[in-house]
């Protein structure tokens, strides 16, 4: 009998030992997959540090890169074992949460924080000390989305946050990488082919290997021969992690100098707490229930630590535990990338890894990165509330213009060109109206985009919806942040009744106003708009309703 083939074997009991296995086959695939995402971080930040705000390589290599080795094995550690609690508590096996430098908030960092202190001033130090203050105080505001979180996550939708968070991966994360790749076409069009067949089509590559592996890889030997690569050893050495207390303190004290820089660290932090709490709710779906306040704390105490030992940029849950799930991964994927990031940054292999490895080689993957980023979107919100994510997006267009913009005049400057007028001289602003060129809009709404496109994307879901009391309050609260200069401004200011505050108050009062005393049937039904797709069902009566 099928039985008795069972020879030896005792049948489970309830009171059997259950014992978790930290490291399992399955782990060697997944380690790939997280690896090649974080280590792609790390080059993309150590070359924009070094590269666009000239920091030296001692602060990059020395400095930065060890303290983000720091701040992800703080968190491994962690969610290692955490994973085994909750492993020994049900019994069963468990996927460790996947953990590291969160991608999106790091370009934040990068072009939010530390570059407008360095084109400002021209002090990559400064530009520096500020990040890691920056990521210190923002590391606290992630802390407390244990406590602030669920109540933001309630009345904010979906729709709004993921749609600011688009606008980044759209003009940031996927265009200048792309732009990057048409750059070095040789280097760029081939790794974007492994990206293209193993990331976005998924087909499978020979012997399973990572398609982002690869895709590096393969850049990297054509780079080798076209003579683009590098093989520098002068940064192998070791770097031995420290405290940068007293620059951190500085980096903080200008922080609260300049108080028009939390309006970039503040939502920016709020978004990675809320993601936090999404990609926990993922990992629950999957089969793995972590506790998300422990998570968030987790997530803010290692971008702290990091801050301290050098690193600006915040840690956060991956996006991916299902997919390492499927795998069959236990937590010796997230172990063994800890220990081999913290080896290569601690023994120097990044700095030699920057200079092998050419950007073009790396930008697919971020290309692919804000790719999957909006296409996750698209099936994250309902189809009506694309319009909002659409909406959510424009100000970091704005942005991105007037990021251009200055980068333009100071290359002009550079080169040696005299008697420039700068940005902002009203001749100039003519001129460009002109041309079509609306430098005064995008301005407004280039400060505090974040912000700006978080709220207008509220607005157009909760309209959408018939949610006409949130879509009011939002307009309010904007109306509010105008008035002081958290958005729209360069800097916070007394309460002003300027035109954009105004504009905010009349739709606030429209919203609140008049769906009290609309005809109810207008309420019941949607009319049909020519040109446009059924969306929405023309029953669909509004949420809120007189």
């Amino acid at each position: 009998m099928r039985g008795a083939k069972i020879k030896g074997r005792k049948p489970e009991m309830s009171d059997t030992t259950y014992s978790y296995k930290l490291f399992d086959r399955s782990d060697f695939n997944a380690f790939w997959a997280l690896f090649t995402d974080n280590l792609v971080n790390l080059l993309i930040l150590s070359g924009v540090c070094q590269f666009v705000f000239q920091m030296p390589a001692e602060i990059v290599f020395g400095r930065i890169v060890p303290g983000a080795a720091v701040a992800i094995l703080a968190g491994v550690v962690v969610y290692t074992l955490m994973a085994k609690w909750l492993a020994d508590k049900h019994g069963k096996d468990v996927t460790a949460l996947p953990y590291g430098i969160s991608t999106p908030v790091m370009f934040v960092y990068l072009f939010g924080v530390i570059g407008p202190i360095y084109w400002a001033t021209g002090d990559s130090l400064l530009a520096w000390q500020v990040g890691i203050g920056a990521g210190f105080m923002g590391g606290i505001v992630a802390a407390l989305g244990a406590i602030v979180g669920p109540f933001l996550k309630r009345i904010t939708p979906r729709a709004g946050m993921l749609g600011t968070l688009c606008g980044i991966a759209l003009v940031f994360i996927g265009s200048v990488p792309l732009a990057t790749i048409f750059e070095s076409p040789l280097i760029g069009f081939t790794s974007l082919l492994f990206i293209l067949w193993g990331l976005i089509g998924r087909f499978r590559l020979p012997g399973n290997v990572p398609a982002g592996l690869v895709a590096i890889a393969v850049g990297t030997v054509i780079a080798i021969f076209l003579g683009q690569s590098s093989f520098n050893t002068d940064g192998i050495g070791v770097f031995v992690p420290v405290p940068y207390f007293g620059d951190m303190i500085a980096g903080i004290q200008y922080l609260f100098a300049n108080p028009e820089l939390f309006l970039v660290l503040i939502p920016v932090q709020i978004y990675n707490f809320i993601e936090t709490m999404n990609n926990v709710e993922s990992a629950e779906a999957a089969g793995d229930s972590y506790p998300v306040a422990v998570c968030q704390v987790t997530d803010g105490a290692g971008t702290m630590i990091g801050a301290l030992f050098g690193s600006p940029f915040p840690t956060t849950v991956y996006i991916g535990h299902p997919a390492y799930k499927r795998m069959g991964a236990h937590a010796g994927y997230i172990v063994a990338v800890a220990l081999v990031i913290g080896a290569a940054a601690f023994l120097g292999f990044l700095s030699f890894l920057a200079g092998l490895i050419p950007i073009a080689a790396a930008a697919p993957v971020l290309v692919f990165v804000a790719v999957s980023l909006i296409t996750n979107t698209g099936y994250a919100v309902k189809p009506a509330h694309m319009a909002a994510v659409a909406f959510a997006i424009l100000p970091h267009i704005s942005n991105f213009l007037m990021t251009k913009w200055g980068s333009l005049m100071n290359a002009l400057r550079n080169t040696g060109v005299e008697g420039l007028p700068a940005l902002g001289d009203s001749e100039l602003t003519a001129a460009l109206l002109m041309e079509g060129a609306h430098y005064e809009g995008h301005l407004a709404l280039s400060q505090g985009a974040i912000i700006t496109g978080l709220v207008w994307g509220a607005i157009v879901a909760d309209v959408i919806d018939g949610r006409f009391k949130q879509a009011g309050g939002f307009a309010i609260a904007a109306a509010v942040m105008s008035s002081v200069g958290i958005i729209h401004s360069y800097t916070l200011q007394m309460p002003q009744l300027d035109t954009i505050t105004i504009g905010y108050l009349i739709i606030g009062a429209f919203m609140l106003v008049y769906p009290r005393v609309a005809p109810s049937e207008d309420l019941e039904h949607r009319i049909i708009v020519p040109d446009e797709p059924d969306i929405l069902d023309d029953n669909t009566p509004a949420f809120d309703r007189a």
